[in-house]
């Protein structure tokens, strides 16, 4: 198994004083958290894409190129490029200049995206996303594997036997289709034969894994090797402590962020209580032998073999975040990476 951290820049008030600190030092803050992802033995790090409140992620290429100039190893992904969203060609240039400077450490999440208010800032309805999405797709994974494209999209001019520079320096980069609920991400990553990224944070189990399920029955389907299907899948929160006691203690001012966010969004919590969100959700909050087991538990249904953490510390101090990491390269990564196989093809 392979893992990953994960950020989505969120710039939120501090719990104790009330005030976000400066944009400035939050992007210090996640640079900070690659390196650290690095130093402990991480396999990615990544930096999600939204554009509104309460996030700073709204350019991701800008953000992974400076990390790829101050790390040497780790992977670099996004979590998720909001396709539906953006210009193909103009995504293509700014991931292909990235998978250079990074010396080929890129790897693409793509998604629709989410939220209203982003949508309504690039002019994209809810109903013309998915189509945005697809059709975004396709042509961005032909600019990764033809020197020239003509192409009479929808949604943006035609292209008419057009280069699009910087060309590839090697194979393309390994594309993830990041999927919450949505059948229409599953279909057109099985169509492909790209693996597929769960969310898996918002929810119990069961629909995560209704949904993987679609994914590997649509990739036979389409003729590909099931053997060859990837799963991967997100953490709802994380924090490892030598017993269960202690870690949910010390998670629980994380768990009124949670909250909070849910109560000015007016928005119920799936997860009302701290305990039911350590018993039903994806979160990996307990001592190293609980973790490995709930892990275990959600593989036994998913099959996936990478994971992702949270990068940052969300509501804990900074220290006791790192000791957690920590706790979990020294004695959880390394069951995990024994006990369940690494994904089938090379890159992670």
């Amino acid at each position: 198994m392979k893992f990953l951290a994960i950020t989505l820049i969120t710039h939120a008030p501090d719990p104790v004083t009330g005030v976000p600190a400066p944009a400035r030092q939050r992007f210090r803050e996640v640079v900070d958290s690659a390196l650290t992802a690095e130093e402990l033995g991480f396999d990615g790090f990544g930096v999600g894409e939204r554009h509104e409140r309460p996030f700073l992620s709204s350019s991701p290429p800008v953000v992974l190129s400076h990390i790829a100039a101050l790390t040497r190893r780790i992977r670099l992904f996004t979590a998720v490029t909001t396709l539906s969203l953006l210009d193909p060609v103009r995504a293509y240039e700014d991931y292909a200049t990235l998978d250079h400077l990074s010396g080929g450490r890129l790897e693409l999440m793509i998604g629709k995206g989410n939220g209203t208010a982003q949508r309504d800032l690039f002019h994209v309805t809810a109903e013309d996303q998915w189509e945005r999405n697809t059709e975004g797709y396709e042509l961005f994974r032909r600019l990764w594997r033809e020197d020239r494209v003509t192409a009479r999209p929808r949604f943006r001019p035609a292209l008419e036997d057009a280069e699009v520079l910087p060309r590839p320096g090697g194979p393309p980069p390994r594309v993830w289709h990041g999927s919450a609920t949505s059948r229409e991400s599953v279909d057109l990553a099985a169509r492909h034969g790209d693996p597929l990224f769960s969310a898996n944070v918002t929810h119990p189990m069961g629909p995560y894994a209704e949904l993987i399920r679609h994914y590997r029955e649509r990739w036979a389907h389409h003729g590909h090797d099931p053997a060859l299907a990837v799963v991967g899948a997100g953490t709802a929160g994380f924090h490892a402590a030598r017993t269960s006691q202690a870690a949910v203690a010390a998670y629980r001012p994380a768990f009124e962020q949670y909250l909070a966010f849910h109560k000015q969004a007016e928005v119920d919590p799936v997860f009302p209580y701290l305990e039911d969100f350590v018993e039903r959700s994806s979160a990996l909050i307990g001592s190293p032998q609980q973790i490995v087991e709930k892990v275990h538990r959600y593989h036994a249904e998913f099959g996936h073999t990478v994971l992702h953490l949270q990068a940052e510390p969300g509501g804990l101090p900074a220290d006791a975040h790192r000791a957690s990491l920590e706790l979990f390269q020294s004695e959880i990564a390394p069951v995990l990476r024994r006990e369940i196989p690494d994904p089938p093809f090379p890159g992670l």
